[in-house]
């Protein structure tokens, strides 16, 4: 007698968590497979482009003035 009991209760036990699988793979299946895609990045201003140049410049001369061993402030 207990057994059959404890036997119909792992029977609804098992029988809930089939449901809710069901239900989850129900619920990946209806999503859409939306890939964000970052906006695009706004151009740069004059000021900042200037700017960038003549850090970018600089760090060319510091360079070169290292590889050539010479110091052209």
């Amino acid at each position: 007698m207990a057994e059959s009991l404890w036997n119909a209760i792992f029977d609804v036990v098992d029988l809930g968590f089939e449901i809710s699988d069901a239900i989850d793979q129900t619920r990946q299946l209806s999503k859409p497979d939306i890939v964000k895609v970052p906006a695009d990045p706004k151009p740069l201003p004059p000021a900042a482009r200037r700017a960038l140049a003549e850090a970018e410049d600089r760090e060319r001369k510091r360079e070169q003035s290292a590889a050539g061993g010479t110091d052209q402030a």
